[in-house]
């Protein structure tokens, strides 16, 4: 089964849509506005640059951040938001904010089969040193290139000093 294409405008338009949806409602922090506004504006960068692999995993971690800030702003202003006011509009745009929650997981799933497909790899290498068993770049030094002689072009017993001591 082949996963359908989902276009990067309409990912973006979608939770530009439910975001200003969620804050109709006084009921969030700025940080909330902010933090989803902040990634939305690269999901148009990665719009904007076809070809840009940053672009794209770049929108990609800014979506899963914030699914775990979305989880610690409802979980801090829900609930005493709705003791206080219990109106219509915050409801409609507490579910906006949860039906966007809801909604980012599978927006993630999707912006990585972009970062595929844009030529991303599948491991994502932040820089930190890695083990692997693949040794084929390695040289052996068990038999010595007999192209140049002795093995060090430095003999040290020509330069004068005494080699390494043995034990």
């Amino acid at each position: 089964m082949e996963i359908p294409a989902i276009n990067l405008k309409a990912i973006v338009l979608v939770h530009w849509l439910l975001t200003v949806w969620a804050c109709l409602f006084p009921w969030l922090n700025t940080s909330y506005v902010l933090g989803n506004v902040s990634v939305l504006a690269v999901g148009v960068w990665a719009i904007a640059q076809r070809d840009s692999i940053d672009a794209v995993l770049m929108f990609l971690i800014g979506l899963a951040v914030t699914i775990l800030t979305d989880i610690v702003h409802f979980g801090l202003y829900y609930a005493d938001t709705e003791a206080h006011y219990g109106s219509g509009l915050f409801r409609f745009s507490g579910g906006m904010a949860i039906l966007s929650l809801l909604l980012k997981p599978v927006s993630c799933f999707f912006v990585y089969q972009m970062y595929r497909e844009r030529g991303g790899e599948y491991n994502v290498n932040f820089g930190f040193p890695r083990i692997t068993r693949n040794r084929d770049a390695y040289q052996s030094i068990d038999h010595q290139d007999q192209s140049g002689g002795s093995a060090s072009s430095y003999n040290q017993a020509e330069a004068g000093k005494p080699g390494p001591p043995s034990y």
